[in-house]
């Protein structure tokens, strides 16, 4: 029996006969889902081609190139990506931050600050002109390691890269140009990633590989300035339009009832273009079935309220208009209608301080005078004889009675004139308002019952001293309709400065203001006494309980109060003095925008009170030439006022 010894024969196995294999099952995977047809998600995104050269690639038929931030300046301000974010070209950008170990950081700042101070050191022994750079190194450093030590501040590498397209090798130079000259005024310098853009690429895709490894060190404060998300797009898919959002060229449309409430101020000076804008916001909400009323002291609405068939409600001495601020309000809910009564004498408090002299004149920017003042004994003899009008007409709480013809305040004069106490004294100061110079107006039944889409009050031809009067009548009856009727309405009231020179008007349009929202009305305040008006405590709360602002260009003096107030930056601040007519800072909630105010030419035949133009529209009107030194409105978006 013969015995083998020896190793066991092994199998080997070819690597390389297994790969090619493995290729060849995969080529026939491809083949066959190829000759099926199937197409997956990955062949719907990705380009039909990519070809890299040197400092830019093809993608499909786009040219594109990648660059990276090298260089940064000593300081970073809030908002200096703004500029790239807002810019209107087709742009990838990324960001990378890695935390860095504090510890490691002061270790690295202690060795810095020791090399830059026996630099210094060396220097001066050798006898060298000082050098500010090292000096201001040092400073950095040692601030820098106090913040760290004491954790107000971390430590990041941050990198930053981004890719631009263009439709051609001249449009990619153009476009790559702007970007280096946007980046360039603000110290930031920025390079083509050469040789590298596949790494570029796949650094700005949305894909997380960072292959470019290009970084800065960077503090915590310096980090949070390249916020990205600063793009100021202002746009709804309801509302209307208010102009064009000049960060981006985009279209500002917003729905003011969107916001927490419906309320706005608008500060301009005189020319800015407020009255424009908000004309043209009227113009525009009527379309989508809002309803206005507008109070309007110098006769700037009479065109657009003909022109759209509104009713144009003329107060004066005069006119045959009689309001009385004696009307209910017909409350439809139950809790309202308990209270319709006891709200309205409130209210008639407020304004028989005003009409009796007893109102305290806010006389603005910080001085005030004293009126002579309704004491308490007046105050209660007044109420009294209010409560005992209602009742001789047959009206009490019951909202049963309050269906009944109401008193007027002759009603109220006789009754103050036969009771005790003070009020004889009191009918003599209501005097004039019954029989006396300013008697007819609101001393009568109510004799406008408007029923329009559009009511414009007009109180130009109304005396100085009657005008805060009849504004606060006017916005009372205003309110008494909101109530009774609950539907989309704007009230625009321009020039409220007026009323907000008296303390109890003031009072009632904020009490509006507050209330508002709860019956579907939002208030438009428009003035051009800036200072005066912040300068008002309800001026102020006013301007708080407003969820939307316009500030178009200001005076000198103006700048200084709404950058307080609205916290601006301090290129909008520069720029808020020097807009042109027609530009401004649009504010909605939380968000604000750069805003150019455009018109169509039918909307600015309308709305415009500038002279010239008006001229024009009557010459184009009668068929005429223009005259001589007139504007060609068909040639213009925004005309200005």
């Amino acid at each position: 029996m013969a015995i083998f010894r020896g190793k066991k024969p092994s199998t080997q196995i070819d690597p390389v006969a297994v790969a090619q294999s493995q290729r060849a099952q995969e080529q026939h995977e491809v083949n066959q889902a190829f000759q099926k047809g199937i197409t997956a998600l990955r062949d719907f995104i990705a380009p039909s081609s990519i070809e890299f050269e040197s400092a830019m690639f093809h993608l499909g038929t786009r040219y594109a190139r990648t660059f990276y931030v090298y260089g940064y300046p000593r300081q970073l301000f809030t908002g200096w990506l703004s500029s790239m974010v807002n810019l209107d070209e087709v742009m990838d950008m990324s960001m990378y931050i890695y935390p860095v170990e504090s510890q490691v950081v002061l270790e690295n700042l202690r060795k810095k600050v020791t090399q830059l101070e026996a630099g210094i050191q060396i220097d001066s022994e050798k006898g060298r002109v000082r050098d500010p750079q090292k000096q201001a190194a040092i400073m950095d450093a040692e601030e820098m390691r106090d913040r760290l030590q004491v954790g107000e501040e971390r430590f990041f590498r941050f990198g930053l890269y981004f890719t631009m397209y263009g439709s051609s090798m001249d449009e990619l130079e153009f476009v790559s140009h702007k970007v280096e000259a946007l980046l360039g005024q603000q110290l930031v310098y920025s390079k083509a990633a050469t040789s590298q853009q596949e790494q570029g690429l796949n650094s700005t895709i949305p894909q997380f590989t960072d292959q470019l490894q290009i970084r800065r060190n960077i503090s915590t404060g310096a980090l949070s300035t390249s916020f990205p998300f600063t793009s100021a797009d202002l746009s709804q898919d309801n509302g209307i339009l208010y102009g064009i959002n000049m960060h981006n060229s985009g279209l500002v449309i917003f729905d003011r009832f969107s916001l927490e409430n419906g309320n706005s101020v608008v500060f301009a000076k005189s020319g800015a273009g407020k009255s424009f804008t908000v004309k043209l916001e009227a113009l525009r909400s009527l379309m989508f079935g809002t309803e206005i009323f507008i109070i309007d002291p110098e006769n700037e609405y009479e065109r657009m309220c003909d022109a759209v068939g509104g009713a144009y409600v003329r107060l004066s001495l005069n006119s045959a208009t009689r309001i009385n601020p004696f009307d209910l309000p017909q409350v439809v809910e139950v809790d309202e209608a308990d209270n319709a009564l006891r709200s309205n004498l409130i209210t008639l408090h407020g304004l028989l301080r005003l009409m009796m002299g007893g109102a305290q004149a806010q006389m603005m920017g910080g001085n005030t005078t004293l009126m002579p003042a309704l004491n308490p004994v007046e105050e209660s003899d007044l109420d009294a004889a209010l409560i005992e009008t209602y009742a001789k007409a047959g009206i009490t709480n019951d909202p049963l009675t309050h269906g009944v013809t109401p008193p007027t305040i002759t009603n109220l004069y006789d009754t103050l004139l036969h009771m005790g106490g003070t009020g004889p004294q009191l009918a003599q100061r209501l005097r004039k308002y019954t029989s006396g110079t300013f008697a007819g107006l609101f001393s009568q039944q109510s004799n406008i019952n408007i029923n329009n889409p559009l009511v414009v009050f007009n109180i130009r031809d109304l005396e100085d001293e009657l005008r805060p009067v009849a504004m606060y009548i006017v916005l009372n009856y205003i309110w008494n309709k909101t109530k009774s009727d609950q539907k989309r309405r704007l009230l625009i009231v321009d020039e409220a400065w007026q009323l907000m020179k008296y303390e109890d008007s003031a009072n009632f349009l904020f009490s509006l203001a507050k209330r508002a929202r709860k019956y579907n009305l939002g208030i438009t305040t428009i003035t051009q006494d800036v200072e005066d008006f912040m300068g008002s405590r309800m001026g102020r709360a006013i301007v708080a309980n407003a969820s939307m602002q316009f500030l178009l260009k200001q005076s000198t003096s103006a700048v200084d109060v709404l950058s307080d107030v609205f916290k601006l930056t301090s290129e909008e601040r520069k720029r808020l003095s020097q807009f042109p007519v027609g530009q401004g800072l649009f504010f909605a909630g939380q968000n604000h925008v750069h805003i150019q105010v455009v018109a169509s030419p039918t909307e600015t035949g309308l709305i415009t009170t500038n002279p010239a133009q008006v001229q024009a529209i009557a010459a184009q009107q009668d068929g005429g030439a223009q005259p001589a030194g007139t504007i060609d409105l068909s040639n213009r978006l925004y005309p200005g006022v």
